[in-house]
């Protein structure tokens, strides 16, 4: 038996706090995008495929943020390396969140990798989340959701921005003319 659980599309997000290396709190209940909120979760700082993700999303900030949506990236990471990630990834203006507690991951419906030694390079963390974005309604249901066990084969950027662009351009209201998909939980008897 799994405590792995998806979290279902236009329901309540979970909870979400994490200390970011720049000093503060990310809360996802305080944020206030005008769109959405944008968490992206990452392995931790020996993941050079998060490094390469999260410099690409950091150069394209400006982009989500004329869209009305605000963005953070979290991992598992203590302190320590949650502030290298930042800094030795060059990343200039991205939220970064680090000490995401296996517990909450799960909650976010995390896939969770027990971390290995390495003979070269930087050791995994005990624990590590494999990667997924969020996009969560700015009332705090979720909207997007693309959740992975493993570093490849993520969702880009370029593609998000599009998807807004196509909304915008039909003037649908988000959450009424294009609600989130896969919202339903039980399959209607007719269909089962």
């Amino acid at each position: 038996m799994t405590d792995l659980k998806p979290i279902i599309p236009r329901q309540k997000a979970p909870a979400l706090t994490a200390p970011l290396a720049g000093g503060g709190v990310y809360d996802l209940a305080r944020e206030k995008p005008k769109l959405f909120s944008m968490i992206v979760f990452y392995r931790g700082l020996h993941c050079q495929q998060c490094g390469n993700y999260l410099v690409e999303m950091d150069s394209m900030l400006h982009e989500f943020e004329r869209r009305g949506v605000t963005s953070v990236a979290i991992s598992c990471d203590a302190a320590e390396r949650g502030r290298r990630a930042g800094a030795d990834w060059g990343l200039k203006q991205l939220r970064i969140g680090y000490g995401l507690a296996p517990r909450v991951a799960r909650d976010w419906g995390l896939f969770l990798t027990q971390g290995r030694p390495r003979a070269a390079g930087l050791s995994e963390p005990s624990i590590c989340c494999e990667p997924a974005l969020f996009l969560v309604n700015a009332d705090g249901t979720l909207f997007f959701s693309a959740v992975q066990n493993m570093p490849f084969a993520r969702p880009r950027f370029q593609d998000l921005i599009d998807g807004f662009e196509f909304l915008f351009e039909k003037s649908y209201f988000i959450s009424k003319e294009c609600p989130a998909k896969g919202e339903l939980v039980n399959i209607p008897p007719e269909f089962a």
